[in-house]
């Protein structure tokens, strides 16, 4: 199996990643191609895979990833379109693109896979969202799973919820990353040097969300288990429920879905 990366930038990368550390592919099996000489020799040096500039080279892979940013997607439509072939899936990992927008690209024919991973596919720890059209048969979507569980978990999803699934996981690493620096900036003011502080918050942040999957409970409930009658920690969660924390991080995962249904 030949699998190709139409764009190679720090989702493709992440996804490249996560194969290769699996196992599951082999460098001589991946080919990606960008826009420029520096981006393909940095995916060279990086994973030692075939690179090209040539999307049309990439383009004769038995899977095809499209990892260019949702603003160019039609200029590679366009580019590429003409080589596909009905036995190849396309997997999308374009923001705001439906499979109906791909289709009337590519061909009704073609298969197709709309999916939305995240950046923690570099370490193992992604979450894709996976969405095939009717072309896709059980054996092609087993591999296309295959492939996306190679760096972590995947799961299917109804299109029409997909623009949730990019506020809520797509998305969501940035708002995490901030969350554990503004973290770790309030523990420097207490007198913790920095490095400390992002291992102490980025654990905590990794061991909070692990309880969440593996106890099954609900959040409110884990949070109460934390929380004593009169305690630093109730006194924290008040300010944050003060400041309008959980408000603030819905109304930005709205803004992120609106962008996405107006992509």
């Amino acid at each position: 199996m030949r699998l190709g990366f139409i764009g190679a930038g720090n989702m493709a990368q992440a996804i490249i990643g996560g194969v290769l550390a699996s196992g599951l592919l082999k460098k001589e099996d991946i080919i990606a191609s960008a826009a420029t000489e520096a981006t393909i020799e940095r995916v060279r040096e990086r994973f030692g895979i075939r690179v090209t500039l040539d999307n049309r080279e990439t383009a004769q892979a038995d899977i095809i990833v499209l990892a260019v940013k949702p603003i160019y997607c039609a200029q590679v439509m366009e580019e590429i379109s003409g080589d596909i072939r009905p036995d190849q899936i396309l997997i999308s990992i374009a923001a705001g693109k439906s499979i109906e927008w791909l289709e009337d690209g590519f061909g009704k024919d073609k298969k197709i896979v709309r999916t939305m991973p995240n950046t923690p596919a570099l370490v193992g720890e992604g979450m894709t969202a996976v969405c095939p059209n009717g072309n896709i048969t059980e054996e092609d979507l087993q591999t296309v799973c295959d492939i996306l569980r190679s760096f972590g978990q995947a799961e299917m999803v109804p299109e029409r919820i997909m623009d949730a699934v990019i506020a809520v996981s797509g998305s969501s690493p940035a708002y995490v990353f901030l969350f554990i620096e503004a973290m770790a900036d309030a523990a420097v003011a207490e007198g913790m040097p920095r490095e400390q502080a992002y291992r102490f918050a980025a654990q905590s942040v990794l061991g909070s969300a692990k309880m969440v999957l593996d106890t099954k409970k609900h959040p409110g409930e884990l949070k109460d288990m934390v929380c004593s009658p009169a305690g630093t920690t109730i006194e924290a969660v008040r300010v944050l429920e003060e400041t309008g924390f959980r408000g603030s991080v819905m109304k930005s995962m709205k803004a992120c879905a609106d962008r996405s249904k107006n992509m």
